[in-house]
């Protein structure tokens, strides 16, 4: 961990954290006494209006750790990390006007996306789907923790290694207590609270870092670190054309129309039409979500190259970025250590945290909603009762915040954070695309060429950094993921055409 940092977080700044989170709890329990089923559970009974909508979509995709890798990409990436965010606001846009995938799934009314999967392809398809979907999830939110554990104890101050097992597991406590209790509901009306508190703070942050550093120095930090690649993301040195096509793929498409959160969102409101409205203004916010953590992030670049004491810790002797990816990503945090006063830097860290439990009970809410709506259910033929169900992903979420305390622990992250969440919700992503794509807008699509589909997006893994050190490979992320989807679009077209479904009413 860096040092020779004093944080200029103060015990005025833990009451405003502390208080912050207390009232989050007292607000999962008021609102416990409004769940009475499993709609009401999973997509707050479809009755958000559109700019409730709006909020709770930018703010559960506003967390935490998506401000952290954002912020690890601009450190490692200079001004052409910005191309990320470009894709991440315009695609969403394009889904507003033209209802692509969306439209067609609010107008079945399905809760997730496996439900989808069972209308088009039959009940097997479905189950296969929704454990790919739960594990890939699950997965994906495995450096949740960690990343949440490295902004507390770096904002804080508290640079011995034991903190952030001691944040992580506190944190995991305080998430599980809230989500278990609330379910989306509790979930949308603190995504409203806290995405007006950090947008807000994001945007204080940013004008307090300019005036600390100045235009000039932050400019000069990023040609002095990255050169041109620091500008222009086609630079062969930089992120280069792959990364940019896996980026508007990823960032972009699948995750505001494929990725089971968004999703949840789009089911929520009460009509067709907000749902286009819902992504129209949202792609705004899924625009800023990016731009300006990136921004600070670059920020932090410039104020640590030049930082006589803490150098060292993020740079190497020749001038070259640290490769430990756990050191780049606590660079953020550190920076608003320094430069945030006291009572402010509390705002900041409360909004931060806010975040952070915001997108951890969305998704823990989403994965264990697919395990047993899309898996559990139709294995007992529906045959399961309200109650059951409820106390069923109670329990779910309960184990999924253990196993993701675990991972966390263990896992060595070997890579920037978002190529690791890319990556891994690939996994599902890659096989959905397809089955979604070729299944709304192609009658052929067949069950065989599903089941091929989806397990072609295993084939993703391959772009996580440990799984390549285990085989001894060595490929870029971006290369790996854009394989799996022409993989899961090739075999889904091919498998469809040589094994069609049976008509209707035709005996098997």
């Amino acid at each position: 961990m860096p040092t020779g940092l004093e944080s200029n977080f103060s015990g005025l700044d833990w009451a405003i954290v502390v208080g912050y989170l207390l009232g989050t709890l007292v607000v999962g329990l008021y609102v416990n006494r409004f769940i009475q089923d499993m709609s009401d559970y999973v997509v707050a009974g479809r009755s958000l209006g559109t700019w409730l909508a709006v909020a709770t979509m930018i703010g559960s995709e506003l967390g935490l750790v998506t401000v952290m890798f954002a912020a690890q990409k601009g450190f490692t990436g200079g001004f052409s990390a910005f191309h990320i965010a470009v894709a991440a606001g315009l695609v969403p846009l394009l889904v507003g006007f033209t209802g692509f995938i969306v439209l067609p799934l609010r107008r079945l009314g399905v809760m997730t996306i496996p439900e989808y999967y069972g209308i088009r392809y039959g009940k097997g398809v479905r189950v296969y789907g929704g454990i790919l979907l739960a594990l890939a999830g699950i997965l994906n939110m495995g450096m949740f923790l960690k990343a949440g554990a490295v902004f507390v104890t770096a904002l804080t101050g508290l640079n011995d290694p034991v903190y952030i097992k001691v944040v992580m597991s506190v944190l995991i406590v305080l998430v599980l207590a809230y989500t278990t209790l609330g379910g989306m509901v509790s979930v949308v009306i603190t995504d409203y609270i806290q995405f007006v508190v950090l947008s807000f703070g994001l945007l204080l942050t940013c004008v307090l870092a300019v005036g600390h550093l100045g235009w000039d120095s932050i400019v000069v930090a990023v040609r002095d670190v990255h050169g041109a690649a620091g500008f222009d993301p086609t630079h062969e040195e930089g992120f280069g054309f792959a990364y940019m096509a896996w980026m508007l793929l990823t960032a972009g498409l699948i995750s505001s129309t494929i990725w089971q959160t968004a999703v949840m969102r789009a089911s929520s409101v009460r009509n067709e039409e907000m749902v286009r409205s819902l992504y129209k203004w949202s792609s705004v916010g899924f625009l800023i979500r990016f731009m300006l953590p990136q921004f600070l992030g670059i920020c932090a670049l410039a104020y640590f190259w030049t930082h006589p004491i803490a150098h060292s810790s993020f740079f190497t002797a020749d001038g070259q970025i640290a490769s430990d990816a756990e050191v780049t990503m606590s660079a953020f945090p550190h920076f608003l250590g320094q430069i945030l006063p006291a009572g402010i830097i509390g705002l900041v860290g409360a909004g931060m945290l806010a975040a952070f439990m915001s997108t951890h009970d969305s998704y823990l809410l989403c994965w264990a909603s697919v395990i047993v709506e899309d898996v559990v259910a139709p294995i007992r033929n529906g045959h399961i009762s309200t109650r059951s169900r409820l106390l069923l992903a109670r329990i779910l979420i309960i184990l999924i915040g253990m196993f993701l305390l675990v991972w966390g622990l263990w896992y060595p992250l070997g890579q920037d954070l978002l190529d690791y969440m890319m990556v891994s919700g690939a996994i599902y992503s890659t096989g959905a695309l397809a089955l979604l794509v070729l299944g709304i807008y192609w009658k052929k699509g067949s069950r065989v060429g599903a089941y091929l589909a989806l397990t072609a997006g295993g084939l993703a893994v391959f772009g996580l950094a440990p799984v390549q050190k285990l085989v001894g490979i060595e490929l870029p992320a971006a290369h790996v993921g854009l394989g799996a989807v022409a993989a899961a679009l090739l075999l889904m077209f091919s498998g469809s055409l040589l094994f069609p479904d049976k008509p209707k009413g035709i005996p098997s």
